[in-house]
C-alpha cells in the first residue's frame, strides 16, 4: 500500500491507512501511532446502554455543547454467511457466535473518540428470509429513489456495521481481527481474548470509509469533484467548507428510539453515499452564495455565518419563523437554502426535530463523497424530510428555481446509493427475529 510522505500528519497517515485496509495498513497504522495505547472497554457489556446507538454520552463535546463525532467510520455492508437452518434463517449457534464477537469488541474498545463506538442494523432483505412481519412499532420499508434528480443502487445487503473511532488502528484491528483471512488470525483484541468472530457468521460484501473534523477535508481534498488550488478550509470539519450537526437542530437520542413493542429502544437508521462535485461549488459562489444555498438567503444577507460557522454555536439559524416564511425568500432571493427546505420536514407538531444525523466525508474511490446516515423512530419520518429538501413545491411556482439549479445544493451533489436498516436494542441484535422472541 502507499501512505503519505512522512512529512504528512497522524491523522492523515490514520485516515489513508483506514481508506486502504488490510494488514499492510494496520501495520502502518501501529507504526504511526507509536504504540499510544487504546483504552480497554468494560468486563461485562451488559452494563452497557441497551441502545445500540446510543454514541452521545460516551462521545466528546466541544465548547458549544455539540457531539464530537470520531474522526474515522468504517462501514461494512454484510451478506449473511453462516450456516442458516432448514429453513434459511440464521441458528441459535449462529447468534452465539455473534453474540460473542460483538462483545468482544465491548470488551476490547472503550465506548468513547478515544476507543469504538458501533452500532448493528439489519435490512429489510434481511427479514423477508422469515414468514412472521416485524411488528408495526418497526417502520422499515425497502429503500427507494427518494428525489426526483437521482437514481440510486439501493443497499439491500443483510446487515450493515458501523465502527468509528478517533484512532483508525482500532477500527482495523477489529476488521483484521473478526473477519481473518488466513490461518495465522490474532487470539487477542486490544489485549482481550476473542471469543467470537464476525466472519463466521457474515461475509463482507462492501466496504466504505468515511472521516470528520477540522484539517481532515483540506488535508485530503486532492481527490475528484474538488478544485486542484485546494480551496477546503482548514478550520473545515467538512468538504464543503462548513460545520453541521448542530445540537440545537439534532434529534435526541431518545426521542428516535420506538417506545414500545419488542423492539423498544431500537431504531431505523437511513444511509445513503453521496457523491459530491465541488468544482463547480467553489468555482461559482462566494462566501455570501455558500452560505444561501446550504442555510438559507436570507442568514447569508444578514451576514450570520462567519468562516465555517463556529460563530452559530450550537444552532444552524434556521428558525421556524424563517422556514415557515420560504415561500416568500423563493419570490424575493429566486433561491432556497438546503437547511431551510429540510428543516421544514424535520419538525414535528411541537417544533421538535425528528432525525439525528451523523454524516461523514469519504474519498473512497478518489472522489469527494459523502456518507449521511440518519437515525429516526420511523423511516417514513426521514423520507418526509427528503421530499421537503427536494422543494417540489417551490420549484413548481419558481420558474428561476428548477430541480438541480438554486435549489438548495441539489447542483452539487448526487445520489449513489441508499439503503434502509433497522437498528436493534442491544439484547435483540443478534439476529433478531421479526418478533424479537428468539434473538440471543
Amino acid at each position: 500500500m502507499t501512505l503519505p510522505d512522512t512529512s504528512a500528519s497522524r491523522r492523515d497517515v490514520l485516515k489513508a491507512a483506514l481508506a486502504t485496509g488490510g494488514a499492510a495498513a494496520l501495520s502502518a497504522c501501529l507504526e504511526a501511532v507509536d504504540d499510544e495505547p487504546i483504552p480497554q472497554g468494560v468486563d461485562d457489556p451488559e452494563t452497557l446502554p441497551d441502545r445500540q446507538f446510543a454514541w452521545n454520552d460516551s462521545l466528546d463535546h466541544d465548547e458549544a455543547g455539540n457531539v464530537v463525532l470520531p474522526e474515522h467510520h468504517l462501514f461494512l455492508y454484510l451478506t449473511y454467511d453462516g450456516e442458516a437452518g432448514n429453513d434459511g434463517t440464521p441458528t441459535d449457534a449462529d447468534r452465539e457466535r455473534l453474540t460473542a464477537a460483538l462483545r468482544t469488541i465491548e470488551r476490547a474498545y472503550e465506548r468513547s473518540n478515544r476507543g469504538v463506538v458501533f452500532d448493528l442494523g439489519y435490512s429489510p432483505a434481511y427479514f423477508d428470509r422469515f414468514e412472521a412481519s416485524l411488528p408495526e412499532s418497526v417502520d422499515l420499508p425497502p429503500p427507494r429513489r427518494l428525489t426526483p434528480v437521482d437514481t440510486p443502487t439501493l443497499d439491500e445487503q443483510d446487515a450493515l456495521l458501523q465502527l468509528a473511532s478517533d484512532r483508525s488502528d482500532a477500527l482495523l484491528a477489529i476488521e483484521e481481527t473478526l473477519f481473518p483471512d488466513g490461518d495465522d488470525t490474532p487470539e487477542t483484541l486490544n489485549g482481550v481474548a476473542v471469543t467470537g468472530r464476525l466472519g463466521e457468521v457474515f461475509r463482507i460484501d462492501d466496504r466504505r470509509t468515511g472521516f470528520i473534523g477540522p484539517g481532515l477535508p483540506a488535508a485530503n481534498q486532492g481527490v475528484g469533484g474538488i478544485p486542484e488550488d485546494g480551496p477546503v478550509p482548514d478550520a473545515a470539519p467538512l468538504f464543503m467548507g462548513f460545520k453541521a450537526g448542530f445540537a440545537a437542530n439534532q434529534a435526541s437520542e431518545a426521542s428516535v428510539a420506538i417506545e414500545d413493542g419488542p423492539f423498544a429502544g431500537g431504531t431505523t437508521k437511513h444511509v445513503a453515499r453521496i457523491r459530491q462535485q465541488l468544482d463547480k461549488w467553489y468555482d461559482e459562489n462566494s462566501h455570501e452564495e455558500m452560505v444561501a444555498k446550504l442555510f438559507s438567503p436570507q442568514l447569508a444577507e444578514s451576514g450570520a455565518v462567519e468562516g465555517v460557522g463556529e460563530n452559530l454555536g450550537d444552532d444552524s439559524g434556521i428558525t421556524a419563523e424563517l422556514f415557515a416564511a420560504i415561500d416568500e425568500t423563493a419570490d424575493v432571493f429566486g433561491l432556497v437554502g438546503h437547511a431551510e427546505k429540510a428543516a421544514r420536514g424535520n419538525r414535528d407538531s411541537e417544533g421538535n426535530v425528528r432525525t439525528l444525523r451523523r454524516h461523514v466525508e469519504s474519498t473512497d474511490n478518489d472522489n469527494a463523497s459523502l456518507h449521511f446516515p440518519s437515525y429516526q423512530q420511523q423511516i417514513s419520518e426521514f423520507e418526509a424530510v427528503q421530499e421537503a429538501m427536494n422543494g417540489t413545491d417551490i420549484v413548481a411556482d419558481n420558474p428561476e428555481i428548477d430541480p438541480r439549479v438554486r435549489n438548495g445544493i441539489f447542483r452539487y451533489i448526487f445520489v449513489e446509493n441508499r439503503g434502509n436498516f433497522f437498528i436493534p436494542p442491544r439484547s435483540r441484535r443478534a439476529f433478531p427475529t421479526p418478533q424479537g422472541g428468539d434473538a440471543a
